[in-house]
């Protein structure tokens, strides 16, 4: 299966509280995940722009940052995160991202499930 950049879908949305909009280009929808997962995004924050604090239940979030620089929370801890760097947030933990630097932040957002 191919799926060409014009037929991949797009979302711009506030995500938790957070300021400013997520910038997502869906790299699978829900119903390409076999059960397994539920998202898998190539996402953007401009400068200013941040994930709000949540958490997850029954799953965990991979972020994999490709450019940029942001401040990740990882359960109530900021941390500074730039290319190449991961994150996992558990089920039963809580995270965010900001990005509080001059240029976009852009990175891979992949939540499956855990139990």
């Amino acid at each position: 299966m191919i799926r060409r950049s014009s037929d991949t879908p797009k979302v711009e949305a506030c995500m938790f509280g957070g300021p400013g909009l997520l910038h997502a280009t869906q790299i699978l929808t829900k119903d390409e995940f076999a059960g397994k997962g539920r998202l898998c995004n190539f996402c953007v924050l401009h400068p200013g722009e941040a994930i709000g604090v949540h958490g997850h239940t029954k799953e965990f979030e991979v972020y994999y940052i490709l450019s940029g620089t942001g401040t990740y929370i990882d359960n109530g801890h900021e941390e500074t995160v730039s290319a190449g760097d991961v994150t996992i947030c558990y089920s039963g933990e809580s995270h965010g991202m900001i990005n509080a630097s001059t240029e976009d932040l852009t990175f891979f957002a992949l939540i499956l499930f855990s139990d």
